[in-house]
């Protein structure tokens, strides 16, 4: 799904994976088939929490076979990668941010790291029981003068930023490279996790399954709440913008 950079009429569509795309594999294939019907049109990047090589195993698993997005950003935001190759100028910011030292620092702590799968240059992910420990580590990296962004989920993963990542920064530099408006980005989720992709793009869609998180949070004056869930909604939500014709 490449066209030449820049060119006035495209959109960046940045969409989430899990719930989102995933949940109804004929509607991912229509979808899929949608937009490969108008290459000129939508540009199409996931975008997960997950560490690329989880994401690469669910695409190579779940997705149709000739399935081919133009980008993949992956770990929370700190990794952009077009094909094979991971993108220099995103990879570049991260070089010198101290990811090995905040580890080693907050296992002092006593806190355990998660498995280097779930590490990237530009974040540190714990696993720590309770708001109350979360706040104690991230006050001893103030201490410290480490810049930083967090994010605490679920109940125990505290993950660690570098001030310049996020899963919304990513989409911003992804579509600078490209070439793109921010303007002219589409963010699609189903969870809290994708309300700052959501505050970030252009225009976003939540998917009919979306978690009340979202829901709740969503900048209403440019989301589309789709009715259909998983992939069926994402279709829905573009039919709507007028990126594609309703067949």
């Amino acid at each position: 799904m490449s066209e030449a950079n820049g060119s006035p009429d495209q959109w960046l569509l940045v969409s989430d994976i899990d719930d989102t795309l995933t949940g109804s594999r004929a509607d991912l294939a229509r979808l899929w088939d949608r937009l490969k019907a108008h290459p000129g049109t939508i540009r199409l990047a996931l975008n997960s929490s997950r560490p690329a090589a989880s994401v690469d195993r669910t695409l190579a698993d779940y997705f149709p076979d000739d399935f081919r997005p133009d980008a993949i950003i992956t770990g929370l935001g700190t990794e952009i990668r077009l094909g094979r190759s991971f993108l220099d100028t995103w990879r570049r910011q991260f070089i010198d941010w101290p990811d090995r030292e905040i580890r080693k620092l907050v296992e002092g702590m006593g806190y355990t790291a998660h498995e280097d799968i779930f590490q990237t240059e530009g974040k540190a992910s714990f696993a720590v029981s309770g708001r109350e420990d979360a706040d104690r580590v991230l006050e001893r990296l103030r201490k410290e003068g480490i810049a930083f962004r967090s994010i605490y989920s679920g109940a125990a993963d505290l993950d660690i930023l570098a001030p310049e990542a996020g899963k919304d920064a990513a989409m911003r530099h992804l579509a600078g490279h490209l070439g793109i408006p921010v303007e002219r980005t589409v963010a699609a989720g189903d969870s809290g996790n994708d309300l700052a992709l959501f505050e970030a793009a252009g225009r976003a869609i939540a998917v009919g399954n979306a978690r009340e998180e979202l829901l709740a949070a969503m900048p209403r004056h440019k989301t589309y709440r789709a009715t259909a869930h998983h992939a069926a909604g994402v279709l829905e939500g573009l039919i709507e913008f007028g990126l594609l014709p309703e067949q």
